[in-house]
């Protein structure tokens, strides 16, 4: 058996996030079906994260086994078949054989997620960022945002009742700047929990709106209390912008 990573990206609208589940249309179904049927065996793939329904994926790496030792020959003639069994709403950018040992999941360094916001209405882009209602100071936000670099345990920003073992990440990134009518958060860690940047971006915007100060946004990461955090803000801002490895997967 070989082992593959796959890159790909997908708009994540029409899926109820990345993860297979019953009676669900996920994202990692769509792909599994579309490789078995490629393949002609049966493929499952793992991914590098969960993102959430309604996320969406510039940049997203999955690895899957299978017999076929020929995948990175010809790549574009397997891409082309490949994508045309795929809906319009995934698409595979890259095939990479690997060493049977390389996961996708968990030889992962670090992800970077961007929320995108907008502060008039566009049509152009509404499927794909939110409306800003209101002003914000923006570095103010910054302040609130730098202030995640001193913790580690992000309980606060975690979706209720998940599987995990840790709620601790370790944040390297975390910064608001504009361009032009828009508004973008950018945030690196090495993990990131349920719902964690959603809940992020909804407390920040409750500092830059004054409705909490700097520290009670660091109060409230310290209470370890979801009910603590402010409202998350709709998925379809957001999406998961790179994934980084100790190794080249280019």
């Amino acid at each position: 058996m070989e082992r593959y990573f796959l890159q790909l990206s997908y708009d994540g609208s029409d899926f109820h996030g990345w993860q297979i589940q019953r009676n669900a249309s996920t994202v990692q179904a769509s792909l599994d079906a579309a490789l078995t049927v490629y393949l002609r065996e049966k493929i499952e793939t793992t991914g590098a994260g969960r993102t959430d329904t309604g996320v969406h994926a510039n940049f997203f790496v999955a690895h899957f086994d299978c017999s076929n030792n020929n995948l990175e020959k010809n790549q574009l003639l397997h891409l082309h078949k490949l994508n045309s069994i795929l809906p319009e709403s995934i698409a595979v950018l890259k095939i990479k054989k690997v060493h049977n040992s390389a996961n996708a999941r968990f030889d992962a360094t670090s992800r970077t997620y961007r929320y995108y916001m907008h502060r008039s209405k566009n049509p152009f882009i509404s499927l794909y960022s939110t409306v800003l209602k209101g002003n914000v100071d923006i570095d103010l936000m910054n302040e609130a945002a730098k202030k995640l670099f001193k913790y580690t345990d992000f309980t606060s920003f975690s979706k209720l009742h998940t599987d995990v073992k840790t709620n601790n990440c370790i944040i390297a990134e975390a910064a608001w700047h504009e361009e032009g009518d828009r508004l973008i958060f950018t945030i690196t860690a090495n993990r990131f929990l349920r719902n964690m940047v959603r809940s992020i971006v909804g407390t920040l915007l409750d500092v830059g709106k004054n409705r909490i100060t700097i520290d009670d946004f660091c109060k409230i990461i310290e209470q370890k209390n979801r009910c603590c955090a402010g409202k998350s803000v709709a998925a379809k801002g957001l999406f998961l912008a790179d994934i980084k490895y100790p190794y080249d997967i280019g």
